[in-house]
């Protein structure tokens, strides 16, 4: 189990239940606010808090006891890579010829060894990417569906670029994210970062995991939500230093 959906009568009941049902501390999972609930009025209409905690990569291995277990996956290899990548380019160039658009698809090696990206070139390169890399966005969950599912395995990540636009995107991202978790710590209040991707949250997420005076956690429904970076002083390093059990399990009420 990777992630688990809870209710609370609070957003922190919810993610402490979370916890205890996947045995594993607050920094090794990433929360999704599916709904902050409401008490309605006197009793009526009320509803409770429900989250989704997944576990971050790292913490899969801690949470199965650190050991491999024959049903998971195989590894994909560099053959069937080669492969996929293949069939992804010429998917993608078909996707893109339907589209109208005259552009050259060239396939690469990403930092991973399961990781393709392709490199569109276009001559209206701002119509391939959209709104926030929308349309970027869309074409790759096409070219991953129609060509990334392996039987019996996970598939390579497949990655659809266009000159570079996920890198700068990332940057400006990983700035805009550092920005905002000092202003969150040097005003001591939640901010609140609307409508990104799920692409989009990671990077921050990312960004930000390791600072022990901030916490992340995603707010909404749907592909695009709210990301919230709320500061916490010094409580994860906190939860570092000490045994972690269900009963001193430290979670904070974002405000």
């Amino acid at each position: 189990m990777d992630f688990v959906e809870t209710e609370g009568i609070t957003i922190d009941e919810a993610i402490d239940d979370a916890l205890k049902t996947l045995g594993v501390s607050r920094d090794t999972v990433t929360v999704e606010i599916l709904s902050e609930g409401r008490k309605g009025v006197f009793g009526f209409g009320a509803q409770k808090a429900r989250i989704r905690a997944t576990l971050r990569k790292p913490a899969l291995a801690q949470a199965s006891g650190g050991e491999k277990s024959d049903a998971n996956p195989p590894l994909v290899t560099s053959a069937e890579v080669a492969v996929i990548a293949d069939k992804a380019q010429k998917t993608l160039a078909e996707i893109l010829r339907l589209m109208g658009v005259v552009a050259t698809v060239e396939k690469k090696t990403g930092e991973m060894a399961a990781e393709i990206i392709l490199d569109v070139r276009a001559d209206n390169n701002a119509i391939l990417i959209g709104r926030k890399g929308q349309t970027l966005e869309a074409m790759e969950y096409l070219v991953t569906r129609i060509v990334g599912e392996r039987p019996g395995g996970e598939g390579p990540h497949i990655i659809v670029d266009v000159e570079a636009y996920r890198e700068r995107r990332r940057k400006t991202l990983q700035d805009m994210a550092l920005r905002l978790g000092e202003k969150a710590k040097r005003q001591r209040k939640t901010v609140t970062v609307d409508a990104l991707s799920a692409a989009d949250r990671r990077v921050i997420h990312a960004a930000l995991q390791d600072d022990p005076w901030l916490t992340t956690r995603s707010l909404g429904q749907g592909s695009y939500r709210r990301l919230l970076i709320i500061p916490e002083g010094d409580r994860k390093k906190k939860e570092e230093q000490r045994p972690v059990t269900a009963q001193n399990l430290p979670v904070k009420q974002a405000k």
